[in-house]
């Protein structure tokens, strides 16, 4: 409770406008952010306190700003548990944000797909998710104020799950929705692993964003979830998967990305 308030403290002191909404980029996703009006920025060695990402293409950059009519925070790289850091640790940031008064967060993720029916590039929005990590960020003591036991029913905001259609549909880019599956990583998954996420009804996977929903509805948060699909493997015809072509599927996928993003936050 002392570093989240001296971190937001800190930001306080440096930040000239506090954001209402917080945005979270995975990998091959950080260049959305050039199109924003920025503030502020910082490198995360910077920040109080904050976790450094050392993911592959994760610029470590937090960046304050607008875009449109909202004041946003934007996340270039996230941190994951497989870097060594704890739940509590790679949910640190978020955490800060939620005290200082943000009540939306828009977590993006470069994704495998386990849905046959998608092709790499296209854009999952998230229903819902199976959380496979080893670990809960709300495990210990509770917070002060918080609730104990949040209800997860509804993780992802109904209405914020219509207006990303809205928007989707007003720019004429095609997504998919589909349930999110969390793993541990950092190794990619086997093609019975392949078989089993889809078997209990996961349609993409990945390695990051559920822990930030947990705490985003800890606090209280209104949270929508984008999986850009990198890569769909059949387990029956399974074929290698690099990082590097993950990264380049994902960049491919910014443009529509960006506009959904974009087109979702003037709605909002």
């Amino acid at each position: 409770m002392n570093k989240l308030e001296a971190t937001a403290s800190f930001f306080m002191k440096k930040m000239p406008i506090l954001p209402d909404v917080v945005v979270f980029l995975g990998t091959g996703l950080g260049g959305i952010a050039e199109a924003m009006q920025v503030v502020w920025e910082a490198d995360y060695r910077e920040c109080l306190h904050f976790p450094v990402s050392t993911a592959p293409d994760h610029t470590g950059k937090l960046l304050i700003g607008r875009i449109g009519k909202r004041s946003v925070a934007v996340f270039q790289g996230r941190f994951h548990y497989y870097e060594g850091y704890s739940m509590r640790e790679l949910t640190f940031p978020l955490r800060v944000f939620g005290m200082l008064g943000a009540r939306y967060y828009i977590g993006c993720s470069a994704s495998g797909g386990l849905n046959p029916a998608f092709t790499p590039g296209d854009l999952m929005f998230v229903k819902d998710h199976i959380n496979l990590m080893p670990d809960n960020p709300l495990r210990g003591a509770n917070l002060p104020s918080k609730l104990r036991f949040p209800d997860m029913s509804q993780a992802y905001s109904p209405e914020m799950l219509n207006l990303l259609r809205m928007s989707a549909s007003e720019k004429c880019v095609s997504v998919q929705e589909g349930v999110f599956v969390a793993v541990p990583g950092p190794s990619l998954e086997t093609p019975a692993e392949t078989r089993y996420l889809r078997l209990i009804g996961g349609d993409a996977v990945a390695m990051s964003l559920v822990p930030e929903v947990i705490v985003a509805a800890h606090e209280g948060m209104q949270v929508a979830g984008i999986a850009v699909i990198a890569n769909v493997n059949n387990p029956d015809n399974f074929t290698a998967i690099a990082i590097e072509d993950v990264i380049l599927t994902a960049r491919k996928a910014e443009d529509k990305l960006r506009k959904v993003l974009f087109a979702f936050l003037e709605k909002l």
